[in-house]
């Protein structure tokens, strides 16, 4: 070891270069503590006094706490002078942080490795977590005065190693290696004797150990413990930890298309795969040109396979070869881990974090995953599991050799069919009697259309939609044509299905060409033609019966690469560029104004903006609630995504901005931050490009509130504070409020109390100035949290109660649910517990039935706290258990961190809740 290096995991320790520094008893070793413990954060210097002097503060603590940190400077580094501030310790005025690394503080590798175990296998988790665990010496406090070691900053990291010794249990339990956990958890256990979920790891690794007698033994006496010395009877997890599995059940995800109804023909490939597909745990690249039949033998063989595969399928098109770009890795990821059960505000932002966090989920799955249309190996890798035995199916006009040397993928290429095997196509599509009665023109037929999947498929279409011709006049017809298929296969075959279309068809099937892939939907084909929905519904079946379009899924339409490709060329010389212009606008109106109702719908925050009325023959689609509004954004994501990156590369710079103001909420849901600073950026860039200060002011904002998400504070607020000069420029009342609220939310976040509550209460007073009742309330009620964590519960009544009267006034149940469990946090820092109480049981009830689970959850713990408060031990267990239960479901360390909490409060009176839900 080289440099200065930290142990916290125990009694502090400092070493400098391999030789160990005494750290002074007292007050300087309780200070290095305190700020390891809070490693990379300012600890602010009113933490710093409490911890050091509690009530006792001295006038001149100020002074000492400086003293103590020249004091730690020059221990740690003796050549200092003494107005320098070194390497290590610095301080801003408000307080002091240690400037540490993984590679200089154990605590800080403490947590690398627990999250490199997280995203690990079972197997490979049980060695990093042993590892992890491997670095404690001690409790954190443990050498510390008496009365500093109950702090919160010291409790909560024995909480943290209790969280990991539960998750090490877990992934030795799922691994089948219990006895090497055994020590751990009797240890840990002897340590947490109320902490049921623990007490049940013990009792698993117990029964999987072979030692049911000791664990039946041990359940006795958890038992016994609760009863007789809580009084609160045990809850499930100790009646099943006898019994359950290891491992919790989790999604199982069915995506995989529809197979075709008329497949026919591959049967040396199928056979090849099927037999491929009985080994589990490998990958097959399905490689040829386009049209030749990749995806239909994909889905047809992955249906044939599901049974095979218990744990569920996944199905993505990664759009390789379309117009626009492939679809990145990411998103995919972000899509199949929403699949696997992660809720989308667990989803990891770094591409590595969401493709280890997916590949754990995999590694105890057997699974079938088809990868639809790829491009390139580097668009699959993210996507490939790391063990276990699923199987991986992708498809790609490429031959992909990269997968090939590094993953072992086995390449199947296809080719025509055969004569056979494309007569077999027809007969399925058109009856064995129809072709047996033509073997001539049969023939012909296969042989005119180069025997390519596609190409026979469109003449059977046309055929079937014309069964009194003969199959000899259709070949006859294709024989006039412009001249044999060319190297794309099908061309002739597709331009005489065309001609065969009405005008009206015709015209859809090129205009598809101007949507932005990878599918659409009946209204937007609707506004896309500029025709009623009935109309558009009939021409799309004259399409689909034509097999000219796919219906992929029910009421979304696929257009085929190669089609696209050919209704492109038949746009560009059919349609002048006037008409095509004004069909694209048609669809940015369509999908902008849509969204502006969906984002109307969906929140109640929305900073207004004056659109123009939407072109002729526009209809946007009616969405009638919230959730109507959500089911529609699942629905389009994908291409609104596309529409956002065509409708920047095409200088629609309105459009651009405009959809960016109207999506950013919806993006929130998802978790999907990373994305919407992108398409901020994007917003920036055209507002600039208009110089229009209006689309700026809301582009910035737009910018600043993702990057407040992404926690990239100085950007954040670099933003946010020129949206709020440019929305103070135009005299734009609501902008003013929203900017300035967003800024508090900022500081609030920071801890910065005195600049949020300033902040607050001027986007408060900017609220009332427009007579926004909704923003009103939620000022109010952030006025009201801030002054209760200022220490100002009795100030903080009034607006707390202000702020339940209007949401309960406008019906606003989220917001209502918000407010009263924040005059719940302020009556229960008045010591007023039943009040509390009181509060916190309406804010249940109206978040009972929300899809905000995260806010009843975080109320039930407080409700838990404020009943132990009042001594009603059994009702504060019960609301842990259900805040805990609602938290398994998207933050499980947070349900752990809860239980761990709950098992050490029952033993006292002295806890105090932590945050109170905000209507965001």
């Amino acid at each position: 070891m080289s440099g200065v290096a930290f142990g916290v995991l125990g009694p502090v320790r400092v070493w400098r270069d391999d030789a160990e520094l005494r750290v002074a008893a007292g007050q300087p070793s309780v200070l290095l503590t305190l700020l390891l413990a809070q490693a990379g954060a300012t600890v602010p210097l009113t933490e710093i006094v409490d911890v050091l002097w509690g009530e006792d503060e001295p006038p001149t603590a100020v002074n000492i706490v400086q003293r103590h940190v020249g004091v730690l400077r020059r221990l740690l580094e003796p050549e200092l002078g003494r107005r320098e501030t070194g390497r290590w310790l610095f301080g801003d005025g408000s307080g002091y942080r240690m400037d540490v690394s993984a590679d200089s503080l154990d605590l800080l590798r403490f947590r690398r490795l627990a999250d490199e175990a997280r995203m690990a296998a079972p197997e490979p988790a049980v060695a990093l977590f042993a590892e992890a665990l491997a670095l404690w010496r001690g409790s954190v406090a443990a050498a510390l005065p008496l009365e500093t070691q109950s702090h919160p900053a010291f409790t909560s990291l024995d909480r943290e190693r209790l969280t990991v010794v539960k998750e090490y249990a877990t992934a030795a339990l799922r691994s089948g290696r219990a006895e090497r956990i055994l020590l751990e958890l009797r240890t840990t256990a002897e340590r947490h004797p109320f902490d049921e979920p623990l007490q049940a790891l013990l009792i698993q690794a117990l029964v999987s150990a072979g030692q049911q007698a000791e664990a039946v033994r041990v359940r006795g006496e958890v038992v016994r413990r609760l009863r007789d010395e809580l009084g609160v009877d045990p809850g499930p997890e100790l009646g099943e930890a006898l019994t359950r599995p290891a491992a919790p059940l989790e999604a199982t995800p069915a995506q995989l298309p529809s197979d075709l109804a008329a497949f026919a023909g591959r049967a040396d490939e199928l056979a090849r795969l099927l037999a491929f597909g009985d080994d589990g745990g490998r990958v097959a690249a399905i490689v040829g040109m386009g049209g030749i039949g990749k995806t239909t033998l994909a889905v047809h063989l992955a249906h044939r396979l599901a049974g095979r595969y218990p744990d569920g399928q996944l199905y993505a098109d990664l759009r390789g070869f379309g117009p626009g770009e492939p679809v990145a890795p990411g998103e995919v990821l972000a899509t199949f881990l929403e699949a696997l059960g992660v809720p989308p505000d667990r989803i990891p932002v770094r591409l590595d974090a969401r493709a280890a966090l997916y590949r754990s989920h995999l590694a105890r799955r057997r699974m079938l995953i088809l990868l639809d249309n790829a491009r390139e190996a580097g668009q699959i890798r993210p996507l490939l599991p790391g063990a276990g035995g699923s199987l991986v199916l992708i498809t790609s006009r490429h031959r992909l050799p990269a997968l090939v040397t590094t993953h072992g993928a086995v390449p199947v290429q296809l080719g025509e069919v055969s004569e056979g095997e494309a007569r077999q196509i027809l007969s399925r599509r058109l009856g064995d009697a129809r072709v047996a009665a033509e073997p001539e023109a049969v023939k012909d037929l296969v042989e005119r259309c180069g025997r390519l999947p596609l190409a026979l498929a469109v003449m059977a279409a046309r055929a079937a939609m014309n069964p009194s011709f003969r199959l000899a006049d259709l070949a006859a017809e294709l024989r006039t044509g412009a001249g044999p298929l060319d190297a794309v296969g099908g061309t002739d075959v597709f331009s005489w299905s065309y001609a065969a279309l009405t005008p009206d068809a015709a015209r859809l099937f090129r205009l598809l060409t101007l949507h932005p892939p990878p599918d659409i939907g009946l209204p937007a084909i609707a506004s896309l033609i500029a025709a009623g929905r009935r109309d558009a519904r009939a021409l799309v079946d004259e399409l689909t019966d034509a097999s000219l379009l796919i219906e992929r899924v029910p009421g979304r339409y696929v257009l085929h690469d190669l089609l696209r490709s050919y209704a492109g060329e038949l746009a560009e010389a059919a349609d002048p560029p006037a008409d095509r212009a004004a069909a694209r606008l048609r669809v940015l109106d369509h999908y902008l104004h849509t969204a502006r109702v969906a984002a109307e719908r969906y929140t109640t925050t929305l900073i207004p903006v004056a659109l123009p009325e939407p072109g002729p023959g526009v209809t946007p689609e009616a969405i009638g609630d919230r959730e109507q509004a959500l089911a529609w954004f699942d629905r389009e994501q994908p291409v609104l995504r596309e529409l956002l990156r065509l409708a920047a590369a095409t200088g629609h710079h309105r459009h651009t901005w405009q959809l960016v103001w109207s999506l950013e909420f919806f993006l929130d849901r998802l978790g999907h931050f990373d994305e919407a600073a992108a398409f901020a950026r994007m917003a920036v860039a055209a507002a600039g490009e208009l110089a229009d200060p209006v689309a700026q002011a809301h582009a910035h904002r737009s910018l600043g509130r993702a990057f407040n998400k992404l926690r990239r504070d100085e950007a954040a607020r670099t933003h946010l504070e020129l949206s709020l000069r440019l929305f103070t420029g135009q005299g734009d009342g609501n902008g003013v409020a929203s900017s300035l609220n967003y800024i508090g939310f900022l500081a609030e976040r920071q801890g910065h109390w005195a600049e949020a509550l300033s902040y607050s209460e001027r986007a408060l007073e900017a609220y009332r100035r427009i007579d926004d009742l909704v923003g009103q309330a939620m000022g109010l009620n952030a006025v009201g949290n801030i002054l209760t964590e200022m220490g100002q519960p009795r100030r903080a009544l009034n607006p707390c109660r202000q702020a339940l009267r209007i949401f309960q006034d406008l019906d606003d149940k989220h917001g209502e649910g918000a407010a009263w469990d924040s005059l719940g946090y302020t009556h229960f820092h008045l010591g007023e517990v039943e009040e509390a109480i009181a509060c916190y049981r309406n804010a249940i009830e109206l978040f009972r039935d929300s899809p905000a689970r995260n806010t009843e959850a975080i109320i039930l713990d407080h409700l838990g706290q404020a009943h132990l408060r009042h001594g009603a031990r059994q009702e504060a267990y019960e609301a842990w258990r259900r805040s805990a239960a609602i938290y398994d479901q998207f933050d499980p360390a947070t349900a752990e961190l809860i239980r761990g909490r709950s098992a050490q409060a029952l033993q006292s009176t002295t806890a105090m809740p932590s945050r109170s839900a905000r209507k965001a």
